[in-house]
């Protein structure tokens, strides 16, 4: 493809190539009709989508507070070198930088250096990368691989569960024989039709519940919601959910999913992010988009494991290098959660300082900060946490030392159970051990005391809930 070329000719460029593709992939049988007519939607008018995706970050972002500029995968930056908005195309990545105005972090964090001179340690900005397309080829290798993989595993589920009971083991072992071998023979996108010509014969009340039970799973080519993809990039936990709300508010008809996992520790990879699906599709057709939400420390973390992740991913599984990938990952869950002590420690040297602005008044300057939200732990957690640390502040194994006037201890209760609750935000559980700050300050006690509660429920329940 010429580099001449402006970016719109560019673009329908590659959409012709695309199409080519597609149709290829149908007429050698590795696709069906059904297949094929949703990846043509997808990778055809790339420019009208990528100015949806645009439409998306002006819509909850506002307008970009610096220059855009091209990213360099290879290298996981930006380049420097700014960009004419004639120049941008869905056929490279781009990187820009966004503000999250109405941050329940903004200018709540300093670091106070030698002279007193005050900065901001916790950014508003947040850093916007815009992948290029997904190239299509990998597209219909995902489809037809690990989507597909997973869509027949469903379907097998569902026959289990629906005639497990009804039949002996030699005959229920036969019909997944069968399934399999239709299944193998080429791509199918409707599970039902396909089961009823395996049994048709069956009674008829079976059937029916087999047909209801198969129309609920989606089928592999549905699950295809990269094609068009950003990530957002944030300095805390609080903030990217803020952003995930605001999506909420602006556009909830176009929500498909939504996905916080910045406390899994059940992946496998140990990989922590949140994810929003959008349709950005127009006339009731649905055109995904995904959104991926990370925080900076782990980015940098994750970016050391891209070579691990493509040899795991080509190998089927090399589990030695999943485990140096979830070690890296463990890393940059610690260097996150230090930032956060390191936040609770300026809290902490302000807490007074708001005791007394706020006497008399019933007001706190900590009000709405951070903001309320339903995406973290557990209640049954929360009060556990709560009651204990109460107990504890109670026997003065916690207490307020530098503050400039005496507190009751209901005082230091509620300040200690307000900081609580910003790491119960804030902060990111560790998959692998019990690891406590090496530091003896009161933030640090109180953080690793909270953490520590925190692996104690999740060695008790076993699943994330």
């Amino acid at each position: 493809m010429s580099d001449n070329m402006d970016a719109r000719a560019r673009t329908l460029a590659r959409d012709a190539e695309n199409l080519a593709v597609i149709d290829e992939a149908l007429n050698a049988g590795r696709i069906d009709a059904a297949a094929a007519d949703y990846l043509k939607l997808v990778y055809s008018n790339g420019m009208d989508w990528f100015r949806e995706v645009f439409h998306v970050l002006g819509k909850c972002l506002g307008a970009p507070k610096a220059a855009v500029v091209p990213y360099d995968v290879a290298s996981n930056s930006g380049k420097n070198v700014k960009m004419k908005i004639a120049d941008i195309n869905p056929l490279e990545s781009y990187l820009v930088q966004h503000r999250l105005d109405m941050d329940p972090m903004r200018n709540q964090f300093f670091t106070s250096p030698e002279h007193y001179q005050i900065d901001l340690s916790v950014s508003s900005i947040v850093t916007v990368i815009v992948g290029a397309q997904k190239d299509v080829h990998r597209a219909i290798d995902k489809v037809t691989g690990k989507y597909y993989t997973r869509f027949f595993n469903s379907v097998l589920e569902v026959v289990s569960d629906t005639l497990g009971q009804k039949l002996d083991s030699d005959s229920m072992s036969n019909l997944e024989n069968k399934i399999r071998e239709q299944f193998a023979a080429k791509y199918i996108t409707d599970a039902a039709a396909a089961m009823l010509d395996i049994v048709g014969n069956a009674d008829k009340n079976l059937v029916v519940e087999l047909v209801r039970g198969l129309d609920k799973i989606k089928p592999a080519h549905r699950c295809l919601a990269d094609v068009w993809r950003i990530k957002c990039l944030f300095d805390l936990i609080p903030q990217a959910r803020t952003f995930i709300e605001r999506i909420q508010e602006v556009m909830p008809d176009r929500i498909l999913e939504i996905r916080d996992k910045f406390y899994d520790i059940t992946n496998p990879r140990n990989y922590r992010d949140a994810k929003i699906i959008l349709n950005i599709g127009k006339n009731g057709d649905v055109v995904p988009m995904e959104i991926i939400c990370q925080v900076r420390k782990f980015f940098e973390a994750e970016i050391h494991t891209h070579k691990n992740y493509e040899a795991i991913r080509k190998s089927g599984g090399n589990l030695d290098k999943q485990q140096e990938s979830c070690d890296y990952m463990e890393q940059g869950v610690r260097q996150y959660n230090l930032m956060i002590v390191d936040c609770l420690q300026d809290l902490f040297e302000r807490v007074g300082w708001n005791i007394l602005y706020s006497r008399d008044h019933d007001i706190s300057m900590f009000d709405g900060f951070p903001k309320d939200c339903n995406l973290y732990y557990p209640a049954k957690l929360m009060e556990h946490i709560r009651a204990k640390l109460t107990l504890a502040v109670e026997n003065e194994i916690f207490h307020m030392t530098y503050v400039p006037a005496k507190l009751t201890k209901d005082q230091e209760t509620q300040i200690f159970l307000f900081m609580a609750r910003f790491v119960l935000v804030a902060a990111m559980p560790y998959s692998q051990s019990d690891w406590n700050v090496p530091n003896d300050d009161t933030a640090s006690k109180l953080f690793n005391f909270v953490m520590k509660e925190v692996q104690r429920y999740y060695k008790n329940n076993m699943v994330v809930e």
